[in-house]
């Protein structure tokens, strides 16, 4: 029997354009190293920095 991962111990990371927390995805799993934005709307404010 395998153990689920609940969601507590996923990894997470800190958005680097609105600077709020975020947790690993499946979709992001093989690329989680490159992932630096929680959504795509901060992907396009990228230059905008923080926004706290």
């Amino acid at each position: 029997m395998t153990k689920r991962l609940q969601k507590r111990d996923l990894p997470s990371k800190i958005c680097a354009s609105c600077g709020r927390p975020f947790t690993w995805r499946k979709k992001w799993e093989r690329d989680w190293e490159q992932v630096r934005y929680c959504s795509k709307r901060c992907a396009g404010n990228r230059r905008a920095g923080p926004s706290a």
